[in-house]
């Protein structure tokens, strides 16, 4: 009884706030999106993952997923009901019979629940998972009660929602076809083309993260789970220096800022990135980064420096262990770093699977003193915090 799973990621998330879309934000040291997909990669019953990414969230979805394999992803449509579409397309090439849709924004979805659907669409051709109201419900137009709703029938839906993969597809289809785009969910897409969708017992845990108090509140049962179990803190140092060269940008953070001239190094020669793989090395006593990555290697030239801190953050995984916060000091008279800390600060997230305010990014000066003061190069200083199982 297997099945394929597509997991819609396309949104923007506007209503949770942040820099970033709300499936890329951090809970518990790892982007939102990265519990959803892990919870059906790693269920016996699923043989497929389908994952539809929102137009120009490529780079973000490749960095919260680093270490995952599953098929390459699709881009989403403008809505979701497109975007479902996309996906549950993207699956015809394997033709699966059966086929779960969910929400990226749902991470605390079980085992227990995906195999109760999928065994379920043994008998139903589309089946929702939800939740019954328990509170009284209030029909009031323009904020005046004219009458008590009888809720007994009535269900709050949760995703995945499961069908029968060919029905699906087509009922998807014929929606489109018919340009009948205000379909909310894919049960009111099968209920649309005529299928009979029955409604199932969810959980109250599978709910959806829609607003930033919804991430925070997430973030916070899920880190509060992750430090009880490490209770072995150790703190890192990483230091790193270069000198300017001719060119006209220079790499912080992973960010490229214009600039007169550009940093000389091996790699790109990120100073913020070097001094950070440092930091991580240190905290877990593997050495520093020319141990990893010597200079006399020439895979390493040009190559970006958030390799080295994902080859840190790797032997760190190895141990048991996660990040708790970075402290990042840059160290020059220019360029200007203040207007890109939100950028930098939104690379290192996913890359550290630490949420934003567990990065801090500062710069100053020299006051003009020494080799940094005249301009001829900068400097960058980290600490990291790392908890390890004991």
């Amino acid at each position: 009884m297997t099945a394929a799973a597509v997991i819609v990621a396309g949104g923007n998330g506007l209503r949770a706030g942040g820099e970033i879309p709300k499936q890329y934000q951090i809970i518990g040291g790892k982007p939102v999106i990265w519990w959803t997909l892990k919870a059906f990669l790693d269920h016996p019953e699923v043989s497929h993952v389908q994952v539809v990414v929102g137009a120009g969230h490529e780079a973000l979805f490749n960095l919260a997923t680093l270490g995952l394999q599953f098929p390459p992803f699709v881009i989403g449509g403008a809505t979701r009901q497109n975007s479902c579409r996309l996906g549950v397309e993207a699956c015809a090439a394997i033709s699966p019979k059966h086929v779960l849709i969910h929400d990226a924004a749902r991470p605390f979805i079980s085992a227990e629940l995906i195999s109760k659907i999928i065994s379920e669409l043994q008998t139903k051709d589309a089946l929702v998972p939800g939740m019954a109201v328990a509170d009284t419900m209030k029909f009031a137009p323009e904020g005046v009660i004219t009458t008590t709703v009888d809720r007994s029938s009535l269900w709050f839906a949760q995703t995945p929602q499961g069908f029968n993969f060919q029905m699906i597809l087509a009922a998807h289809q014929k929606a489109a076809a018919e340009n009948q785009t205000g379909l909310t969910d894919d049960a009111a897409v099968a209920e649309y083309a005529g299928m009979k969708v029955h409604m199932i017992a969810g959980e109250a845990q599978n709910k959806k993260l829609t607003t930033g108090a919804d991430v925070e509140i997430a973030n916070t049962e899920l880190s509060q789970r992750m430090f009880a179990g490490r209770p072995d803190i150790r703190t890192g140092q990483g230091i790193d220096f270069h000198i300017f060269e001719t060119g006209n940008a220079v790499m912080l953070c992973g960010v490229e800022i214009p600039h007169t001239h550009k940093l000389k190094g091996h790699s790109d020669a990120d100073v913020g990135l070097h001094a950070l793989t440092d930091a991580i090395l240190g905290a877990i006593g593997e050495g520093d980064i020319g141990i990893h990555f010597p200079p006399s290697d020439m895979q390493w030239k040009n190559a970006p420096s958030s390799i080295f801190v994902k080859k840190a953050m790797d032997l760190l995984t190895a141990k048991g262990g996660i990040i708790a916060n970075v402290d990042i000091t840059i160290l020059a008279e220019a360029p200007k770093v203040s207007p890109h800390i939100s950028a930098m600060k939104a690379l290192l997230s996913p890359l550290l699977n630490i949420a934003g305010d567990r990065i801090a990014i500062k710069a100053t000066t020299t006051e003009t003193l020494g080799a940094i003061g005249r301009k001829e190069g900068m400097a960058a200083f980290a600490i990291a915090t790392v908890r390890l199982p004991a």
